[in-house]
C-alpha cells in the first residue's frame, strides 16, 4: 500500500511539473542543437546523470556529442553548444564552465527550475522545467528528486520528439548503440 502511493507521489508531482512547462521546448532545443557544431553536456551530480541519459541517446540520433569532464572530451570552441543541467543554477563548477564556454564563444544553454540564478545569467537561452512552485519541499522526495526527475521525463520526451520530427529509425539508432557490452 505504501508502495503504490509513494509511486503515485513521484508520478503526480512529475506530471505536475511537465504539465506547467512551457510548449515549444522540444521544438527550440532541437533548432539549437541541429545548429551546433558539436553538443557539450554539464551538470553535476544526479543532474550529470540525467545529462548522460540525455547524450547517450542524442549520440543514437546521430549528434555529435560530449559530457563535460571525460577523459576523451574534446576541446568546446565557437559553434558549439554547452547544455547545463542544474537544479539551482547556482553549482560553482558549472557556473565556470559556463563563464570558459561564452569566452570561447559558444553557446549556453541551460535547463533549471531557476530562472533568477548565475548560469541563467551566462545563458543564451533558459529552458525552465516547471515553475518555482512545484519545487517546494515534497514529503518523500528530498533534495533535488523533483527537478532531476522531471527533467528525465522532460528530455526522455524531448528525444522521441527529435525521432519522430527527424524520422529516425529505430534500427538506425541501435547501429549507433555500443556494441562492445
Amino acid at each position: 500500500m505504501f508502495q503504490r502511493r509513494n509511486q503515485q507521489l513521484v508520478l503526480d508531482r512529475i506530471s505536475q511539473v511537465l504539465d506547467a512547462t512551457a510548449e515549444g521546448h522540444a521544438e527550440h532545443l532541437t533548432k539549437l542543437f541541429d545548429a551546433a557544431r558539436h553538443i557539450f553536456i554539464a551538470g553535476a551530480g544526479r543532474s550529470r546523470l540525467v545529462g548522460s541519459f540525455l547524450a547517450m541517446r542524442l549520440m543514437h540520433a546521430g549528434y555529435g556529442v560530449s559530457l563535460v569532464g571525460e577523459i576523451v572530451t574534446p576541446s568546446l570552441s565557437s559553434g558549439d553548444l554547452l547544455l547545463v543541467i542544474s537544479g539551482s543554477g547556482e553549482t560553482e563548477q558549472l557556473v565556470a564552465f559556463a563563464k570558459r564556454a561564452g569566452v570561447l564563444g559558444a553557446d549556453v544553454v541551460l535547463i533549471s527550475a531557476n530562472t533568477d540564478s548565475t548560469l541563467a545569467e551566462l545563458s543564451t537561452v533558459v529552458f525552465q522545467i516547471g515553475t518555482a512552485d512545484l519545487y517546494d519541499t515534497v514529503q518523500g522526495m528530498p533534495m533535488g528528486t523533483v527537478f532531476e526527475l522531471s527533467a528525465l521525463c522532460f528530455l526522455e520526451a524531448l528525444i522521441s520528439h527529435i525521432i519522430w520530427d527527424k524520422g529516425i529509425p529505430e534500427e538506425e539508432m541501435r547501429s549507433r548503440h555500443a556494441n562492445l557490452e
